[in-house]
């Protein structure tokens, strides 16, 4: 046996030897004797590993296919909020300081939230963003009323998305942009976590916010609760928030999750009334409207369901239902030394609103993915009103005489898909298209006192395409070439086929409003600690909607015009410690700068000698900077909102005279907050804050009644323990 072994091994090496050349049979015989050794020349080989680079990036944009969602060649921005102190009371100029462009238009009491972006739109309750909580909308009824009237806690939230050119082909109307808060979820291997956060500062401030939560095996969950009180500044400026959310999750197996969210907000507020800008001079704490008084209650209930089925296809599904009431008690405003109004009006306002989002996404080539999915949409919202001469009626009496009864209703549809596709030398385009319909109606049985019209029975129905494209290259160490086109829309709302308080003609309906975007722009990570964003964007919105007044105060918005806003947007952060020892053990000198500047204009109009001039809550520029260290132990940020004088009507003019003068243009202001957490051991967290460090007087929020004081100086401090 081992005989035949040897003869099988030396007829093996012969016939290898037969098949060399002559000079290797040489070499290899002459190996055998002399065991020759001969030196080849050195090859290097450099490897560059892109995903250090990716991973840099994903600090402050999204990836760039997230889920069934394609986001490459669309302009995104990422606010990690865990990377910097925590937001009490809902500032939203904090929590948004690093995000570019956002206008907040601040309100002090919790029951509207105000947004508007590139001089599209008045940021009047975000009637022209699309604000979303993981990816489902937050707007009363997204078609027919989108307006914000609830926000969830800073603290339950992970991070903040804004998606610019291609939102509305993602998420559907509004035409830009996305904002998309992400809720806190624990993180695999959680243990049985408790959290108890507890504040207080001026004005009667007190905000608790306490959570407990559990990720280990197959199951999931989250619970929290939160509370907020102020006094505020003025009378009648009190205000009380409730918020609880519930996540609960199972994951059988590798492949799959399922999930059920469930979403509560509660809000009461008084309404101190708005101010001309002589009283606001006069005395900020003037107050005109003593007994009104508005209530927000929402809650929101959703199942989603992700599935890896294999051969590189997956499925997220999400289906929801809200109930959302708004109440408001409002009497006419009331002069100081005036007597009182005689009457009051109730108002109460139901959403019952229905949606289901399925998106699939197949992976194919070498980096390709196509994703197509369906919206279904459906909303109930009854209107109705009460005139009561009890000026403090509680918001479920109905004993007024009724004034206005309204059933409204919406449906939206749609249907879309994207396709990201890899080109060589790091070239990809992505195509999309959506296809939207939406129809809406109202049927009045009750109509105001003092209008003539017959009563409204109206609806209308809308079907458009919406197409984009959008190109990138990847070049360098982590930077990135991009360029979007895209449509968007905003659907007609319940108050353009048929406003309730005006004797205008039924059978008149506004067109719809459509904007293209166009943006091209370079970001990336070239070196460690170093992110960068800066694009140019131009977007023309047609039959936009703008302002006619029906009496002194109360206005209806109609489409009459068209602007086109242009401008550059851009971001810097740096981490001052990223490339020193420091960085090891765990130390971020983070400094930000971002900044957006802004023409807007007056394309056409049918009102005389509008065109050319700048729409309402466009400020040629807003900046946002700030300054964070950061490490296992310490949060320290300074940041500052700059913001140039806007306009707060598209007429550009002033408005009355004397006591009810209002400038044409809100001024320009600066504020600066200061915000700290500081872990003193594992359990302990203590947290200190100065918000409006400089104490600056101004105001950013006006409406056609007046204008709403911003806070001056104020402080909170308090603690967080967790078990």
């Amino acid at each position: 046996m081992l005989h035949l072994r040897r003869t099988i091994l030396s007829l093996a090496l012969l016939m290898s030897l037969a098949c060399l050349p002559a000079h290797a049979q040489d070499d290899a015989s002459q190996s055998q004797g002399t065991r020759k050794t001969t030196n080849l020349p050195a090859v290097n080989v450099h490897a560059e590993d892109w995903r250090k680079y990716q991973k840099a990036k994903l600090m402050y944009q999204m990836p760039e296919v997230d889920g069934p969602k394609i986001t490459v060649t669309k302009k995104t921005t990422v606010t990690h909020l865990d990377n910097q102190p925590t937001v009490i009371g809902n500032n939203l100029n904090q929590a948004l300081a690093r995000t570019p462009g956002v206008l907040v238009s601040e309100q002090p009491t919790p029951t509207q939230f105000n947004f508007s972006y590139r001089g599209i739109g008045n940021p009047q309750e975000s009637e022209f963003v699309l604000v979303m909580q993981d990816g489902i909308p937050m707007e009363g009824d997204w078609i027919g009323f989108p307006t914000l009237y609830a926000f969830p806690m800073t603290q339950s939230l992970s991070e903040i998305q804004l998606i610019r050119g291609g939102s509305s082909l993602l998420y559907g109307p509004e035409p830009a942009p996305v904002i998309n808060v992400v809720s806190k979820r624990p993180a695999p291997g959680t243990p049985l976590t408790m959290t108890t956060e507890n504040v207080v500062g001026e004005h009667g401030l007190f905000s608790s916010y306490n959570a407990i939560e559990r990720n280990q095996g197959a199951w999931a969950f989250r619970v929290d609760a939160g509370y907020v009180h102020s006094d505020g500044t003025r009378a009648n400026d009190g205000s009380q928030n409730r918020q609880a959310d519930f996540y609960l999750a199972y994951r059988p197996d590798e492949h799959q999750q399922w999930w059920l969210d469930f979403h509560a907000i509660s809000a009461v507020s008084g309404d101190p009334g708005r101010l001309s800008y002589t009283q606001w001079e006069q005395d900020p704490r003037t107050i005109t409207t003593p007994y009104n008084r508005d209530w927000v209650n929402r809650d929101q209930l959703v199942l989603c369901h992700t599935h890896d089925f294999g051969n590189n296809w997956s499925l997220e599904a999400k289906l929801w239902f809200t109930y959302q009431d708004l109440v408001s008690r409002a009497a006419n405003p009331q002069l100081p030394g005036a007597p009182p109004p005689s009457s009051t009006t109730l108002q109460d306002e139901a959403f019952r609103t229905y949606g289901a989002d399925v998106r699939l996404r197949k992976n194919w080539g070498h980096g390709n993915a196509f994703t197509v999915g369906t919206v279904l949409f459906h909303g109930n919202d009854p209107f109705r009103q009460w005139s009561n001469p009890d000026l403090m009626v509680t918001r479920d009496d109905h004993s007024g005489t009724q004034v206005l009864n309204e059933k409204r209703s919406t449906q939206y549809q749609s249907l879309f898909a994207e396709n990201v596709f890899r080109l060589p030398y790091r070239f990809h385009f992505v195509p999309s298209v959506r296809l939207e319909n939406e129809h809406i109606a109202v049927d009045e049985t009750v109509r105001p006192p003092f209008l003539s019209r017959p009563l409204i029975n109206e609806s209308d129905s809308r079907h458009l395409p919406l197409f984009g494209l959008g190109l990138g290259n990847d070049f360098g160490h982590g930077n990135e070439t991009y360029f979007n086109v895209s449509q968007g829309w905003r659907p007609l709302r319940y108050f353009d086929i048929a406003s309730p308080f005006s004797n205008l003609v039924p059978g008149h309906d506004a067109q719809l409003s459509k904007s293209v975007s166009w943006e091209a722009g370079v970001h990336g990570a070239p070196v460690t600690g170093l992110y960068y964003d800066v694009s140019a964007f131009w977007i023309d919105f047609k039959n936009r909607l703008e302002t006619q007044y029906i009496n002194a105060i109360d206005t209806i918005e109609v489409n009459t015009g068209d602007t086109r806003s242009r401008g550059v947007e851009g971001q810097l952060d740096y981490d001052f410690f990223a490339t020193t020892h420091w960085a090891t053990e765990g130390q971020h000198l983070e400094a930000f700068i971002n900044g957006s500047l802004l023409n807007a204009r007056f394309t056409g109009s049918s009102i005389p000698g509008q065109v050319g001039k700048t729409p309402a809550f466009s400020p040629d520029y807003l900046l946002k900077t700030g300054v964070t260290w950061r490490n296992e132990r310490v949060k320290l940020s300074l940041t500052a909102v700059s913001s140039a004088a806007q306009y707060w009507q598209d007429s550009d003019a002033s408005y009355g005279s004397g006591e009810t003068f209002m400038p044409a243009r809100i001024p320009a202001y600066t504020v600066v907050d200061l915000a700290s957490d500081w872990q003193l051991n594992h359990s302990l967290r203590l947290l200190a804050g100065i918000s409006n460090l400089g104490n600056r007087h101004y105001f950013d929020r006006v409406w056609q009644n007046g204008l709403e004081p911003a806070f001056g100086r104020t402080w909170y401090t308090g603690f967080a323990l967790t078990y």
